[in-house]
Formats: structure tokens, C-alpha cells, sequence
């Protein structure tokens, strides 16, 4: 899996950081999110499309290795 984020397209609502802390964080001053692993390991995958799915701004975009 690899993971992108749209940083122009994030509303800080911070979803993917409740989901999975391991592969987002958010930017202190304005809640951007923070890709901190784009490409997580196969546990962290579940929770990954989880947090692309909940993104109400739809800015992670996945993708599977190949």
C-alpha cells in the first residue's frame, strides 16, 4: 500500500489521526494532517481505508503496491 495526502484538500478535522495514529499526525498550528508513514505495514492497512473512507475532505488517496 502506498498512501498520499492532499494537503490543499485537508480540513483538519482529524479522523485519520483517531484511526491511526501510527500513519497520520496533524500539524500543530493549523490541523493539516501529516503523513508519518506512506507505506505502512499490511496490520496498519485496515485502519488505513478506514481513514481514507471517514476523510471528510477525501484528501487520502491510496494505492496498492504493485
Amino acid at each position: 500500500m502506498k498512501i498520499s495526502v492532499d494537503e490543499e484538500k485537508c480540513c483538519g478535522a482529524g479522523q485519520c489521526v483517531l484511526i491511526a495514529p501510527e500513519v497520520f499526525d496533524q500539524r500543530d498550528e493549523d490541523g493539516i494532517v501529516v503523513l508519518l508513514d506512506a507505506a505502512p505495514p499490511a496490520d496498519q492497512h485496515d485502519v488505513v481505508r478506514e481513514s481514507a473512507s471517514v476523510c471528510p475532505a477525501a484528501a487520502i488517496h491510496l494505492g496498492e503496491d504493485t
